[in-house]
C-alpha cells in the first residue's frame, strides 16, 4: 500500500464507529473454502523487507497512544515467519520509569481463546472428539441456567468455540464499580452459583453473541479428556512444541516478574475528575484464564502467529507445526459460522474462535483481547503470512480517543493487504 493510500484509508477510518467493547471492534467477513487447501506460505533464507508504510504506520500508532493517555504499548510486523520491524512507546511502569521494550511481558486477553479452540481441535484430532457433542455431556450445571427453548441439552462444542450458544452480552454483569463486585468469578463454585440467574437469550446456534464462559465450559472438556488442569495442557501440548519459553498464567514466575508490564486505567472519580489508576502487576483471572490469561512478551506471540500462519522454514519446525495441529484442521478454523452483526449488509463473521476479516481483496484472521488495563490485537493474512500484533497496557474509560484508535486500527489492518 502506499503513501497515499493508507492516508486515504485513515480518512475513512474518521467515520468508523467504535464498538462499545474492545473484542468488537472488528469487521469480518467470509473467508473462502478453498483457503484450507492452500499450502504453507514458502520459505525463505532472507529476511523480508519491512512494510513501506511502516514509518506512516508508527506515526499513526503514537498519535494514537498519546491521545488516549496510553502508559505504554509495543507493536510488531511479521513477515514469512520473521519479525521485519517493532515500535514500543512509553513506560512498563511509570513508578518504576521502566519503558517499554523487547523483553516486557504483556497480558494478551482473549487472544487466549484461541489457544482453548486449538486444544479442542486437538483432541478432534486426537482422541475423535466430535465438535458435535453436547457440552452438557461435560458440563451437566448448565442444566441450572434458565432455558425459554427447552434447548440447552442441544448447545455443542462447535456452539461454544462460535459464540452462538445462546449466552449473554456482555458476559458479567458487575459494571457500576462498586467495591464489592468481583473483577470476574474467580472459583468454578462462582460461576455455578451463578447459573441458576442466567438465562439463555435466543435458541442455541442461530446466531453470534460473544460469550466468555463458553470458553470456561469449553476446558472443562479439555480437562476431563486429558487429565490435566487447562493450563498445563496447554503448556504441553501448545507452548512447548512451539517453544513459547516465556508465555505463562496467573502469577508471574519470579524470573521474568522484572519485565512483567503494569497496567492501568483510566477513569472518571465521583467528583468528575479524570484520573489514572495503576492497577499492579499481576491480577488473578482465577477460573477465567482460559478465555483470557495468557501473559507473555511479543515475541512469544510472534512465534505463535508464525504456527498460525505455517511460516516454518526447516522440516523440523514443520513438523512441531503439524505436532501441534495439523494444517488442515487448523485452516478449518476459519471458515465463518455466524455473522457479527445483524445488518443485512455486513460480512462479519465469527468462525471457531477466530475473527474473519474482509479489507479489500484481503482476508484476514485473528482475534482481539482486553482485560484488566490491558488491549492487545493479532491478525494475519493466510495467502501471504503478514502478522501484525500490538498490546497496551492501558484502557481509557474516560476519555477514550474513539476516532485515533480507529485510524490506528485500520492502518494495522491495512499493513495485511
Amino acid at each position: 500500500m502506499t503513501r497515499s493510500a493508507l492516508a486515504e484509508t485513515l480518512r475513512k477510518a474518521d467515520n468508523l464507529g467504535m464498538q462499545s467493547r474492545m473484542i468488537q471492534l472488528v469487521c469480518v467477513a467470509a473467508l473462502p473454502a478453498t483457503l484450507a487447501a492452500q499450502p504453507a506460505p514458502a520459505s525463505h533464507s532472507q529476511t523480508p523487507k519491512a512494510p513501506d508504510d511502516w514509518s506512516a504506520f508508527q506515526r499513526v500508532f503514537d498519535a494514537y497512544a498519546d491521545s488516549d493517555r496510553v502508559v505504554g504499548a509495543s507493536v510488531l510486523v511479521m513477515r514469512n515467519g520473521r519479525i521485519v520491524d517493532r515500535h514500543d512507546y512509553g513506560l512498563a511502569d511509570r513508578a518504576a520509569k521502566q519503558r517499554v521494550d523487547g523483553r516486557t511481558i504483556f497480558h494478551w486477553g482473549s487472544i487466549t481463546k484461541t489457544l482453548t479452540a486449538i486444544s479442542i481441535m486437538q483432541l478432534h484430532d486426537r482422541r475423535g472428539l466430535s465438535l458435535d457433542e453436547t457440552i452438557t455431556r461435560y458440563v451437566p450445571e448448565l442444566r441450572q441456567v434458565h432455558d425459554p427453548y427447552g434447548m440447552i441439552d442441544s448447545i455443542t462444542l462447535r456452539m461454544l468455540m462460535s459464540h452462538s450458544a445462546g449466552f449473554q452480552n456482555p458476559t458479567w454483569p458487575y459494571t457500576s464499580g462498586k467495591s464489592w463486585e468481583p473483577f470476574e468469578p474467580t472459583t468454578w463454585n462462582q460461576l455455578v452459583a451463578m447459573m441458576p440467574y442466567q438465562e439463555l437469550h435466543f435458541r442455541p446456534g442461530t446466531r453470534y453473541s460473544y460469550s466468555n464462559p463458553g470458553f470456561i465450559y469449553l476446558a472443562r472438556v479439555i480437562e476431563q479428556l486429558s487429565g490435566d488442569p487447562w493450563e498445563s495442557y496447554v503448556q504441553k501440548n501448545i507452548f512447548a512444541p512451539l517453544e513459547l519459553t516465556r508465555s505463562y498464567f496467573g502469577a508471574t514466575p519470579y524470573y521474568l516478574a522484572a519485565d512483567r508490564s503494569n497496567n492501568y486505567t483510566v477513569a472518571r472519580d465521583s467528583s468528575g475528575a479524570v484520573v489514572e489508576t495503576t492497577n499492579g502487576r499481576d491480577f488473578d483471572p482465577g477460573v477465567t484464564i482460559p478465555n483470557g490469561g495468557w501473559n507473555a512478551p511479543l515475541a512469544d506471540l510472534a512465534a505463535y502467529a508464525a504456527f498460525l500462519t505455517g511460516a516454518a522454514h526447516d522440516d523440523s519446525t514443520r513438523r512441531r507445526y503439524d505436532v501441534v495441529l495439523p494444517r488442515a484442521s487448523l485452516t478449518s478454523m476459519w471458515h465463518p459460522l455466524h455473522p457479527m452483526s445483524e445488518a443485512t449488509s455486513a460480512t462479519d463473521s465469527m468462525a471457531l474462535s477466530f475473527f474473519v476479516i474482509h479489507r479489500g481483496t484481503a482476508t484476514i484472521i485473528g482475534h482481539t483481547g482486553s482485560q484488566a488495563g490491558f488491549r492487545s490485537f493479532l491478525f494475519f493474512n493466510p495467502m501471504t503470512s503478514g502478522v501484525v500484533i500490538a498490546a497496551f497496557n492501558t484502557t481509557n474509560y474516560a476519555t477514550p480517543a474513539r476516532s485515533a484508535y480507529s485510524r490506528m486500527y485500520e492502518a494495522a489492518l491495512a499493513l495485511l493487504r
